[in-house]
């Protein structure tokens, strides 16, 4: 199965977004998108999940364009997780991710043995079944997103595109998200791309980074390979130094300060250093 994006071009209005971008997504890896606010990471996914028409090119699963797909028979194949999901209200954990059986039924048809059995697949692959029906406004923030992860996994997709999904979470729940998208990916095979801000994050649980500037794709590859102290200053406007030694052996992006658009330095360590500089100077006078 091989999603693909050809010279795509996206927009709203008479704004474009993404710029005659052109990539594959890899079976089975887990991809990131990176870049800075309005860069169209969301948007690149939008379009990836079949949810946003192209203005040039087009995005395709299996060499068929998306909107050539059966709305239903393409939801088999791609599930899709926005940055921001409403709170049914009176829902329980259970019937939410019951939800992500819609693209299996049909009006006639009521749910079947294989509809519960993918619903008990993702509440226990995911650690919900002891809370299954537990009310959903009386859940965390990192559990309401296990929820909706499992939702997705109800699809039984082999395709999961998630657009930020550790936003609003703390570092706690941010890491059990991340931890449980990789074991998804690594027991289950299943294919995954999301877009993060955190570059660390991208470095530990992320087989590649993609990073994109402007709606343009400026760099494709490993994590360690691209996520560079002097590509970080030029893309992210931080500057930054890669630090060694941690137990797993994957580096850390150590955050110096902002770098500003020309890469200039700035922190609060130069800032009191020229205040300090300049009294001394107005001392002397």
């Amino acid at each position: 199965m091989t999603l693909v994006a050809r010279d795509l071009s996206l927009g709203y209005g008479p704004r474009r977004i993404v710029d005659t971008l052109s990539l594959s997504i890899e079976p089975g890896r887990i991809t990131v998108l990176l870049g800075p606010n309005g860069s169209g990471k969301s948007t690149l996914l939008r379009a990836l999940a079949g949810l946003l028409a192209p203005r040039g090119g087009d995005a395709l699963l299996d060499d068929v364009p998306l909107g050539q797909w059966p709305r239903r028979k393409l939801a088999r194949r791609i599930a899709f997780l926005a940055q921001t999901q409403d709170i049914p209200a009176g829902l329980t954990v259970q019937e939410l991710v019951r939800h992500g059986r819609f693209a299996h039924r049909t009006w006639l048809r009521g749910e079947t043995d294989d509809d519960r059995g993918a619903v008990e697949w993702a509440l226990t692959t995911t650690g919900l079944l002891p809370m299954r029906d537990r009310p959903l406004v009386a859940l965390s923030g990192g559990e309401r997103q296990r929820v909706w992860i499992a939702m997705a996994l109800a699809q039984r997709a082999d395709i999961l595109l998630l657009d930020e999904p550790t936003t609003y979470l703390d570092l706690g729940h941010q890491l059990d998200v991340m931890q449980t998208l990789r074991r998804l990916n690594e027991e289950f095979g299943l294919t995954l791309v999301m877009s993060l801000h955190d570059l660390n994050q991208a470095m530990r649980f992320a087989d590649r980074a993609i990073v994109m500037r402007g709606g343009r794709l400026v760099a494709d590859g490993a994590p360690v390979d691209v996520l560079t102290p002097a590509f970080v200053a030029n893309v992210f406007h931080v500057r930054s130094e890669r630090l060694h030694g941690a137990s797993d052996g994957v580096p850390v992006c150590h955050s110096l300060g902002y770098a500003g658009p020309g890469g200039e330095r700035s922190d609060a360590r130069q800032d009191v250093g020229d205040a300090v500089s300049a009294i001394e100077e107005a001392g002397d006078d």
